[in-house]
């Protein structure tokens, strides 16, 4: 099992031991850091949900029967982060307009446009700044609008942005990638999850990561073993980490996240995951079946984290 890295594990450690034993909240803490500041974990919440997409026919299940639980879903959990899949841009657009607290980005992956399935982008705009952002395709050519390659299917595409949290000055800039993996290529599964790593690690340089998406791939998988691989230079040392394995609390039924519309089915692969760089503590993770009279607002079951991201200053976590 991934196990939490040394030095996140440190530092939250002595979070916790800290404010336990003076008795004080994460707002409590900021607010008595005069004159010797309280380490506290800078908290974010985070979600990746493939809401389906809007056109697609089904029937009791259609994107108008169910949009508002979607909506409902996201406000509940209230993420700092939130990464969709399967997102057209009426959707994109009506999610907007029921998250006003909330910038959105995402182009279409046929076009780099509004064609086409979106992995649209929302944070909370009083908390980040944006620094910068953009897309590429899941291809031998990234940077080219509606690319495919390998054995995929379909054009498949990640977006990004970087971010600055408004909250903290002492925190480091966060670079959020959502993506979707094919759903039948198994090659291109197995290249996108190197490109994924590739461009994680190029546009993360000096940034805490966070990586939501639906990867259309289980857990031990090839593409799993490639994004939460050992680092090369530090051995010991995963260059992003499962939230679920350190975080979660498997269901002996099972840690299925494609719903089909349902909110008992747990049989069957964890595709949809969060995944982080090794200096975030993760303080929880959760497969969320929220229904309504047991039915799930879309056909994967949206995936949770709670994450402390570790003052930029502190001595023992460097970049």
């Amino acid at each position: 099992m991934t196990r939490l890295p040394a030095r996140s594990f440190t530092f939250y450690t002595l979070v916790a031991l800290v404010l336990s034993i003076l008795g004080l909240n994460e707002t409590t803490a900021q607010q008595t850091r005069d004159p010797q500041p309280v380490l506290a974990a800078q908290e974010i919440r985070v979600m990746s949900f493939n809401i389906r997409y809007g056109t697609a026919s089904d029937g009791d299940n259609h994107w108008d029967q169910r949009k508002d639980r979607v909506a409902a879903t996201v406000q509940a959990f209230q993420p700092d982060l939130l990464g969709t899949q399967e997102t057209l841009d009426f959707q994109k657009t009506f999610l907007g307009e029921k998250l006003p607290a909330y910038t959105h980005i995402g182009v279409g992956r046929d076009d780099g446009s509004e064609r086409g399935e979106m992995t649209a982008i929302f944070f909370k705009t009083d908390r980040f700044e944006r620094l910068a952002e953009g897309h590429f395709w899941l291809s031998e050519t990234p940077a080219v609008p509606g690319s495919k390659s390998w054995d995929s299917s379909l054009p498949r595409i990640a977006s990004w942005v970087k971010l600055n949290d408004r909250r903290f000055d002492d925190s480091r800039p966060i670079l959020f990638i959502n993506t979707h993996f094919d759903h039948r290529g198994n090659e291109a599964r197995i290249q996108s999850a190197r490109l994924i790593v590739e461009q994680a690690e190029t546009l993360g340089v000096g940034c805490d990561v966070v990586i939501t998406g639906d990867f259309n791939a289980g857990e031990g998988s090839v593409p799993y073993q490639i994004l939460f691989a050992n680092n090369e230079t530090s051995p010991t040392q995963s260059r992003l980490i499962d939230t679920f394995l350190v975080a979660g609390k498997p269901d002996p039924r099972g840690q299925a996240t494609f719903s089909a519309f349902r909110a008992d089915v747990f049989g069957g692969n964890r595709i949809d995951w969060i995944a982080v760089s090794p200096s975030w503590g993760i303080l929880q993770a959760v497969i969320d079946r929220t229904a309504t009279d047991g039915r799930a607002p879309s056909d994967h079951y949206p995936v949770t984290a709670v994450l402390a991201q570790a003052p930029a200053t502190y001595p023992d976590l460097g970049k």
